[in-house]
């Protein structure tokens, strides 16, 4: 099918179009990357009016049902919502675990909400290389929120807010001394804190969790000076909460419109991602180059053994590439 009219039915809310278009946009493939870069091309137009959230959390503290739950919340108000679910892939096949479908269960059999679970293929901070694409196919399709769930490891905070407007960063109560669970580059990049778990015996520990990060927040600085981010405690398993919980992502978009600076963040993404796939391009080089691919396992051993500087060895590999 030509990009024209992928681009169409996408635009006309096929959700099995829309599927077809992500696995295209994940290939591989020399030939489908072409296909994919013309299909984005066509539909940049209907992006960008999307509310994007990026959500991350330790293991454990319930990003999946805290996603069920607002994303449910969300479609019983006339929203359709896209979930982009990054798994991490297995380092020693490549596979993933895929799922999502089964921890969002009212979210994957919900026609207004569509799931995607993306294998992190081992791209930095397992965040999927093509989540970015995948973000703009989804609004495209006419998708009006979209979360972006990390897997709460290493860079892939950083990954997911340089994608998104919004960054909540969800916390567990009761985990020992809550602060040890702020680490200062994850709150600077939170525009807001919400504290899950607050229901029954834990209600107590919640609101004394939430009290603690809210006067650690005041000697951080913020990510935005238009926004002070404030810190919530909430129920996914009750769903209590949710209301403030979303509530707080409108009042932040709506300010951060006023100012200017909902723009000026898009803008810089725009540049960050241009990078960011340049980088995915010389990577591919790497990869598919086979000359350069048979001298490279000569050059880690030389490496290894000391017998050649890492220096060196970049100067070597950078001058085969012609860079």
């Amino acid at each position: 099918m030509s990009a024209p009219n992928l681009a169409a039915r996408v635009r006309s809310g096929d959700r099995a179009t829309l599927a077809r278009a992500i696995t295209l946009i994940e290939s591989k493939r020399s030939d489908h990357r072409k296909a994919a870069h013309r299909l984005v091309q066509e539909l940049l137009p209907q992006t960008g009016r999307a509310i994007r959230v990026g959500i991350t959390g330790a293991p454990g503290v319930g990003k999946s049902l805290t996603i069920d739950t607002l994303g449910t919340h969300l479609t019983a108000k006339g929203h359709k919502v896209a979930v982009l679910a990054v798994d991490p892939s297995s380092t020693r096949t490549g596979g993933s675990i895929l799922g999502d479908k089964t921890r969002m269960a009212r979210l994957a059999s919900d026609p207004d909400a569509f799931v995607r679970p993306s294998p992190s293929s081992g791209t930095l901070g397992g965040v999927a290389a093509k989540t970015r694409e995948t973000m703009l196919l989804c609004e495209a399709a006419g998708y009006d929120v979209v979360l972006v769930e990390t897997v709460g490891i290493g860079q892939s905070e950083t990954a997911v807010a340089d994608m998104t407007d919004f960054f909540l960063a969800l916390m567990l109560p009761g985990a020992g001394d809550e602060l040890q669970g702020i680490k200062k580059g994850l709150v600077e990049l939170a525009d807001m804190i919400a504290v899950n778990k607050a229901d029954g015996d834990n209600l107590k520990r919640a609101n004394a969790a939430a009290a603690e990060y809210r006067a650690a927040l005041h000697i951080l600085t913020p990510r935005s000076e238009n926004w002070t981010p404030p810190v919530i405690s909430y129920s996914a398993l009750a769903e209590t909460g949710i209301d403030e919980l979303w509530a707080q992502v409108l009042a932040h978009r709506e300010k951060l419109t006023q100012s200017g600076e909902l723009a000026a963040r898009r803008r810089e993404q725009q540049v960050k991602w241009m990078w960011a796939m340049l980088e995915d391009r010389v990577f591919a080089r790497l990869r598919s180059d086979a000359a350069l691919r048979a001298k490279l396992p000569q050059i880690e051993a030389a490496v290894a053994e000391g017998r050649l500087s890492p220096t060196l060895a970049v100067e070597e590999i950078a001058a085969a590439l012609g860079v």
